[in-house]
C-alpha cells in the first residue's frame, strides 16, 4: 500500500477555521464582491480632495504627487503628505461633471472609500470682489447659496443660505494665516499672488456678467464676498446631510481666480489658477484637524 501525500491541513480534534485562504500547488482565492467592499472600505485618508476640470486634476496630482487607482470601478487619486512630524494620506476625486449635484456624489464617494476627516473642493472661481485679482487664491469656510429664490413679476427674489464649515476648521484657518499673514502673500516662480480668506457665492449657475443680479445679491448680502463658484453649495449640503459611521469632520474651500465673472470671462487663466490653488492646498493640509489611524 502505498503512503498517501498530505498537501492540505489536519485537525485531529478541535475546531478549524479557514476563510480566504488557498493551500496546496496551485490554489487560487478568489474573494467575493462583499470581500473586495471590505477591503476597500478599510482604506483610510486624511484628507479627501474633490476637483471639477482637468486642469484641477492634474495640478492636484501633479503638486501632491498622487498616482492613480481604482476603487470598485471608480477612478481615484492617493498619496500621501509628511508634515510636522506626520503623514498625512490623501485621496482624490474628479467629478463626472460641474455643479452641486455631481458634487454631492463625489463627496459620498470619498466618504464611503476613504472616510476622510476633512474633505477640501480645489479648483477655479471668478473673482467679484476688488481684493481678489486673477491669480489670487481665496481660502474659505463660509459659503453663500444664492439659488433659492423666488421669481416675482419685478424681479427674483433670493433666499439665502450661508453653510459654515464647524469650528475646528475655522481654527485651523486661524492658525494658518497668524503663520503666514492675512492675506498671505506667496511666489510662484517669481511671480507674487495673494492669498485671501472670506465668503463665496455659489449655485448653479455661470456668471459672465459683471452687472448679474447675482453679483448684487452677494455684495448686498455680505459685502466682503471674494469669488462665485458652481460647487461648494453642494458639498456644505453634502457634509450638512452625510450619515453613517463613517462621518466628515469638516470642509474647506480653495479657489484659484481664473477670471472676473464678467463678459470677458474666457479660460485663458484655467491651469495659472488651478496649479495655484493646489499649491496653497498644499501649505494647508498640516493645518487641518486629520484624525486617520
Amino acid at each position: 500500500m502505498r503512503p498517501s501525500i498530505n498537501t492540505g491541513v489536519i485537525t485531529n480534534g478541535g475546531r478549524t477555521e479557514i476563510s480566504r485562504s488557498a493551500i496546496g500547488p496551485g490554489a487560487t482565492v478568489g474573494l467575493s464582491r462583499s470581500a473586495e467592499a471590505d477591503a476597500d472600505a478599510a482604506r483610510r485618508a486624511g484628507v479627501g480632495i474633490i476637483t471639477v476640470l482637468s486642469e484641477e486634476a492634474s495640478a492636484v496630482r501633479d503638486v501632491l504627487q498622487l498616482h492613480r487607482v481604482s476603487r470598485q470601478g471608480l477612478p481615484f487619486m492617493e498619496g500621501s503628505l509628511d508634515a510636522w512630524g506626520r503623514r498625512i494620506d490623501i485621496a482624490a476625486i474628479r467629478t463626472l461633471s460641474m455643479g452641486p449635484r455631481s458634487t454631492v456624489v463625489a463627496f459620498d464617494h470619498l466618504r464611503r472609500h476613504y472616510a476622510p476627516s476633512v474633505i477640501a473642493l480645489t479648483g477655479i472661481g471668478g473673482g467679484i470682489h476688488p481684493d481678489a485679482a486673477i491669480g489670487d487664491v481665496v481660502v474659505t469656510t463660509r459659503v453663500i447659496y444664492y439659488d433659492q429664490r423666488r421669481e416675482t413679476p419685478t424681479g427674483p427674489r433670493h433666499r439665502g443660505e450661508a453653510p459654515e464649515a464647524p469650528a475646528v476648521i475655522g481654527h485651523a484657518l486661524n492658525a494658518y494665516f497668524t503663520d503666514y499673514g492675512e492675506p498671505a502673500v506667496f511666489d510662484d516662480e517669481g511671480v507674487p499672488y495673494r492669498v485671501h480668506t472670506g465668503p463665496i457665492g455659489s449655485g448653479d449657475a455661470v456668471i459672465a456678467d459683471s452687472d448679474s443680479h447675482i453679483i448684487r445679491y452677494l455684495a448686498d448680502f455680505n459685502e466682503h464676498t471674494l469669488a462665485v463658484d458652481m460647487e461648494a453649495g453642494g458639498l456644505s449640503q453634502a457634509f450638512h446631510e452625510q450619515a453613517g459611521q463613517a462621518a466628515v469632520r469638516g470642509w474647506v474651500i480653495v479657489r484659484g481666480i481664473s477670471d472676473d465673472a464678467s463678459e470677458n470671462k474666457n479660460h485663458d487663466h484655467h491651469r495659472l489658477a488651478a496649479r495655484r490653488a493646489a499649491l496653497v492646498l498644499r501649505t494647508l493640509l498640516p493645518y487641518l484637524p486629520v484624525d486617520q489611524e
